[in-house]
């Protein structure tokens, strides 16, 4: 397979294919690396209008973009439809304080293809022909209240009567350093449609700040050359060409094409708009932005010298029709016998075909051509939100020598404690327009489904999260830019196991891997202990742990009457923690070194503590015997506090369940040793531990034991709430908070401050967390994933045995793993077409994408989803973790295929 032999390739290092891909930034704007304010209001000190003007300090951004993978070349589209304001350069969005949800974007752009080594990658952007509603978007979100549904650009009508272009932009690489590409625009409307195209190619300023550490490159030398190509010269990255086929042989041209010319400025500052002080450079940054939509000649530069350049085209698109326009970008080094012509078609469709073939390999031949498409555009997804990220806090919070000093109160700003964060890598996004920035836990969920597309990024993405330049000295994982010293569940330990498992069949996986990553989660692993357990005993806090307002109060801030919360699932993610470090010590001791067994035994022994803890400290722990449920606790002066509130906090401890049978265990004859030591002598705690005995065909008896926290009664009594359909269980998945809320929600008077918890199933209806994201009562794909695989790993232990109703109330008895496959199956079907209507229920009833051609088979893959109708919300691109949705869809297939279940 071409894919899979580039992969290899790049693997050995043999051949650079992931030098280039679609490493640009959506949204570098309003970020926090770019914020050099005083109070740290990011989203005013650079807005999208500043955007075409100013030079960006640490990235660069653009529209279904591709640059090299330090972003020192970039290439991405910008459009005018003669009737907008401005260029469309870069996707609009309404800022965090601007919308009635948070921040927003306001476009609609899909990734549709990529391969991992993105040889070949197809996206799609919406450009619509009349003038882009920019200030009514702004106005009317603003005077919506958080009741209110969101105002989508659709709403606007701006669709209406299909008076829109389909912008498909293409890329193939012929080899690492040659790519070709091609713009496809389609007229939906039924009358001609005139288009201005600027497909452009830029230097990142690297030169206009002063500095002369790594990465700071003079600035390059760009020129349109004798063969009317653009010629770029760069230091570092060396020289390429980009090329237009309009621009070499206009006789090829397609005749919607009307004209075209090369215009080229520089990527600086312009200083008299943003400051009104001089220019340093004549010709500036927003030069392409004058040129065409004011006309103004001199804003570019009349020799066709400087370091961003344009091939203008201005095209005349038919009605019902379309025009392509195909460009190169190459090394000056590429042995190219043609640039255009009938080779530029052969090598396009050749890869769009490695691309399919690819893919034909890795999905089970069961799943259904709609579960293929889902999976197929999951995956791009997760590939196109590969980007550039740049972001070093000394350099940020000292300044530049060539620009003004920052102000003093930054020093004791955001971030100034992780003074040692230095970041210039390809990183996997949330979701580059709205999370624009790399969140350590997300990224975990990440990697999980990248391996099954690309083992080696998925094993350096965690790996990177370790070294020490993004790792505080103290063991603390890096969070996010907003602040990297919060505090996300701790799952970084099971995606190194997951990874590791996916590296290989057993007895061939990459255990150099696992020793690298373990070394470091020990570090990780300690910071956890001595800060997050305040009693000593057991019982952790954390935070807000990632799930930003499921609690009745904002569990990342100082409780208002003073006290702390133990909490069930800060403890619970740290049994989680211990199960798979445990895991990892217990490989490494057997396949690696016998050293590993005595750190085993550490966290075997640890882990007991903390399921004690969970279940007994104070009489019952944080377990509530009368209700069946896991509860945080509230302590302080006032005594001790149950908050009951059912939530996927009680679920996290249903996460914590590891297997351990005799047959490894007899391998590892000092970990046995050990353990069976502590089993006799700490009978208290012996308990936590349920053993089985299993017989085998060969009539010998393997003794297998579940460690975890829950022990079986409790998973029976826990079930009955997530398996009925009045409380946990949707049609879509597992709900993050009970509907039992909907009726009886969840109220604690406290000093005369009420503090509430409803159940509310879609958008948040509070500010915690700036509002853009809820977690009393969406399906969040991650949280319910965790729980799959702790269904599966429970059915295994059982052996089947355990069965449990399914739904509750339904009188129909089921194997836990068949609950796991229909979780599997309730999350896909968010995505899946109705037979009869076609509707899928992530799209929330908007008939445009039920039902329209052009709209009917693009996918968006949402950051949660509404706990009843399955409708997407908050981030329209966070393929990340609800590309798990791939995951669950090859596991599915493999079951199907051998009609069992896949552990």
């Amino acid at each position: 397979m071409a894919e899979a032999q580039r992969l290899e390739q790049d693997k050995t290092r043999e051949q650079n294919w992931k030098r280039w891909g679609p490493y640009l930034s959506e949204r570098q704007w309003g970020t926090v690396r770019e914020d050099y304010s005083s109070n740290g209001d990011c989203w005013n000190y650079l807005t999208h209008d500043h955007a075409r003007s100013k030079a960006y300090r640490w990235g660069e951004d653009g529209l279904l973009g591709y640059t090299d993978r330090e972003c020192r070349l970039s290439f991405a589209l910008a459009l005018w439809n003669g009737k907008d304001p401005i260029l469309k350069e870069r996707l609009y969005g309404l800022t965090g304080p601007e919308g009635n949800h948070g921040e927003d974007v306001k476009e609609y752009y899909f990734y549709l293809d990529s391969t991992p080594t993105h040889s070949y990658m197809r996206g799609l952007y919406k450009y619509p022909q009349n003038e882009y509603p920019y200030e009514w978007l702004r106005t009317e979100n603003s005077q919506r209240s958080r009741l209110q549904d969101e105002f989508e650009l659709d709403d606007t009508g701006i669709f209406n009567n299909n008076e829109y272009f389909d912008v498909f932009v293409e890329y193939a690489k012929n080899t690492p350093d040659d790519t070709l590409i091609l713009i496809t625009i389609h007229n939906r409307s039924d009358k001609i449609a005139p288009l201005h195209v600027l497909p452009t190619v830029w230097n990142r300023n690297t030169w206009s700040w002063g500095s002369n550490q790594e990465g700071y490159w003079p600035k390059p030398e760009g020129s349109v050359n004798s063969q009317n190509r653009y010629l770029n010269k760069h230091k570092s990255l060396g020289n390429f060409l980009f090329a237009a086929e309009a621009l070499e042989n206009s006789k090829k041209t397609h005749p919607a094409v009307k004209s075209a010319e090369w215009i080229v400025t520089d990527n600086e500052t312009n200083l008299k708009k943003l400051y009104n002080v001089e220019n340093q450079s004549q010709h500036v940054k927003d030069g392409f932005h004058e040129y065409v939509i004011n006309g103004r000649k001199t804003a570019v530069n009349s020799d066709r010298v400087g370091t961003k350049a344009a091939a203008l085209h201005y095209v005349e698109v038919p009605a019902k029709s379309s025009v392509q326009i195909k460009l190169r970008l190459f090394s000056e080094n590429s042995k190219n016998s043609e640039i255009f012509g009938s080779e530029f078609d052969r090598i396009f469709s050749e890869r769009k075909k490695e691309c399919k073939i690819f893919y034909d390999g890795i999905f089970p031949s069961t799943l259904t051509d709609d579960e293929k498409e889902i999976s197929s555009q999951a995956y791009a997804g997760l590939l196109w939100s590969k980007q550039y990220y740049h972001y070093t806090i000394e350099y940020w919070l000292k300044g530049d020598p060539a620009q003004p000093t920052p102000p003093q109160e930054r020093r004791d700003g955001r971030n100034n404690d992780w003074n040692h964060l230095f970041n210039r890598d390809v990183i996997s996004m949330p979701d580059k327009w709205e999370y624009p920035w790399y969140a350590v836990w997300d990224l975990a969920f990440h990697c999980v489904a990248f391996s099954a597309i690309d083992i080696e990024f998925a094993k350096s993405q965690l790996g990177l999260m370790l070294r020490e330049w993004y790792m505080h000295p103290n063991g603390a994982l890096p969070a996010y830019e907003f602040n990297f010293g919060d505090v996300n569940p701790p799952v970084h330990a099971w995606a190194c196991w997951r990874v590791y498992k996916a590296s290989g069949k057993s007895g061939n996986r990459d255990t150099d891997f696992l020793a690298r990553v373990f070394q470091k989660l020990l570090m990780n692993f300690t910071w956890w202990v001595n800060r997050k357990d305040v009693s000593g005993k057991h019982i952790f806090s954390g935070g807000f742990l990632g799930l930003d307002n499921i609690g009745v109060f904002d569990r990342s801030k100082p409780l208002p009457m003073g006290g702390y919360l133990e909490q069930a699932d800060g403890t619970a993610w740290m049994g989680f923690y211990c199960i798979y470090m445990l895991k990892i010590a217990l490989e490494l001791a057997e396949k690696f070194s016998p050293i590993y067994e005595d750190i085993a035994s550490k966290f075997f022994e640890h882990f007991i503590n903390i399921a004690d803890a969970m279940n007994h400290i104070g009489g019952s722990g944080l377990w509530d015997e009368e209700s069946g449920f896991y509860y945080d606790r509230l302590k302080g002066d006032h005594g001790c506090i149950p908050l009951k509130i059912r939530s996927i906090v009680g679920v996290v401890p249903f996460f914590s369940v590891g297997i351990l049978s005799s047959e490894s265990m007899n391998k590892l004859k000092g970990f046995k040793k050990r353990t069976d030591w502590f089993l006799e002598n700490r009978k208290d705690l012996a308990s936590q531990i349920t053993f089985l005995e299993l017989s085998n065909e060969s009539t010998t008896t393997e003794r297998l034991g579940m460690l975890a926290i829950p022990n079986k009664d409790k998973i029976v009594r826990v079930l009955t709430y997530l398996l009925s359909e009045s409380e946990f269980l949707s049609e879509f998945g597992i709900r993050s908070l009970s509907k039992f809320h909907l009726e009886n929600p969840y109220v604690l008077n406290f000093g005369g401050e009420i503090n509430r918890v409803d159940y509310v199933p879609g958008e948040s209806n509070t500010p915690l967390f700036g509002g853009n994201s809820n977690w009393r009562g969406p399906i969040w794909f991650p949280m319910v994933f965790l729980l799959i695989e702790a269904l599966q790993r429970i059915d295994h232990f059982y052996g089947g045995t355990l069965e449990v109703e399914y739904p509750t109330g339904s009188g129909t008895k089921t194997c836990v793993a068949d609950v796991a496959d229909k979780l599997s199956e309730r999350l896909v079907k968010i995505f899946l077409p109705n037979k009869e209507t076609g509707a899928r229920p992530c799209n929330g009833g908007n008939k445009r994408f039920d039902s329209d051609p052009n709209w009917k088979n693009l996918i968006l893959f949402y950051e949660y989803f509404h706990g009843d109708s399955g409708k997407g919300l908050g981030a329209s691109h966070q393929t990340g973790w609800t590309g798990l949705v791939a995951t669950c869809l090859q596991t599915l297939g493999v079951n199907r295929k051998h009609g069992s279940h896949s552990h």
